[in-house]
């Protein structure tokens, strides 16, 4: 199996580049395929915006299954058997991780992009604007206040449970909290989305991560100093958000559980896959 991470030598973790790149083209029926995981969070945002959209006829959808082995991700019953099998028709000298989401073209035969933080955005700007999830007066501050997502959570998350240093576990968990702090604090004034009253890019990235807080962040990547359920705003954020069907239906806690702690077994070398947290996530 390929590496499961990537560290500096001061033990911190670094994410590998994305080596498909390209924009997506015109929709056409059973031209593009998703392949994604109901356990992965930046493939869950596609999975997402997908639905928001309305684009389901246009964009086919396969769920891998949420435990790798030796090979990586295995697609059920699929056809290929492995991801890792897309990877390398699309580059037979591809060395790195076989990462989702993957959207491979049917017409030319290869991955198209791999490229998580591009593909939402090509799917609101080019294939469909209704909902309008990445307006265009508000893209410089969705733009930053994503960026402030990624690196104080999406990605901060991974940076503690892969941290092969004290340092550097620490210094990802303060940036952790201190953006739940912020987002607990910008929410705090009622309104329902992170921008007022419209749902947003940054909505969706927000939750993935919000999603697989209690599950799998606190315990299994030790950011514990406090739960989801501790920030009443965010909580009532996260949950207000589950209820659209376009979240709530594509949040599969078995997969996320199953995922995380029986795919790491240095973190968690039992690979036993806790019971709980026995959380209400309706409203």
């Amino acid at each position: 199996m390929k590496p499961a991470r990537e560290t500096t030598g001061d033990g911190r973790f670094a994410r590998q580049p994305n080596r498909f790149t390209e924009r997506l083209g015109p929709p056409g029926p059973g031209r593009y395929r998703l392949y994604a995981s109901y356990a992965c969070p930046w493939a869950q945002r596609v999975l997402i915006v997908r639905r928001l959209l309305g684009v389901e006829d246009l964009l086919d959808v396969t769920i891998v299954d949420p435990i790798r082995d030796e090979k990586g991700w295995r697609v059920p019953g699929g056809d290929p058997e492995y991801l890792s099998e897309l990877y390398l028709a699309s580059d037979p000298d591809y060395r790195g991780r076989y990462t989702v989401p993957v959207i491979w073209d049917a017409a030319e035969g290869r991955i198209v992009t791999n490229d998580f933080p591009q593909i939402t955005l090509d799917l609101e700007t080019t294939w469909s604007t209704t909902p309008d999830l990445y307006p265009e007066r508000l893209r410089p501050e969705i733009d930053a206040l994503n960026d402030r997502l990624y690196h104080g959570l999406n990605n901060a998350v991974y940076e503690a449970g892969f941290a092969r240093s004290q340092a550097a576990y620490e210094e990802a968990v303060a940036r952790v909290f201190a953006t739940l702090d912020e987002l607990e604090e910008r929410l705090a004034a009622g309104s329902p989305y992170l921008f007022g009253d419209e749902l947003t890019e940054s909505d969706v990235r927000a939750y993935t991560t919000l999603a697989r807080f209690d599950a799998v962040y606190h315990g299994h990547f030790k950011c514990s100093v406090r739960r989801l359920v501790d920030y009443p705003a965010l909580w009532a954020y996260a949950r207000r958000l589950y209820a659209i069907p376009a979240f709530g239906e594509t949040t599969d806690f078995d997969h996320i559980k199953r995922h995380y702690y029986m795919t790491h077994p240095d973190i968690n070398p039992s690979r036993i896959v806790p019971v709980g947290p026995a959380i209400d996530w309706s409203l």
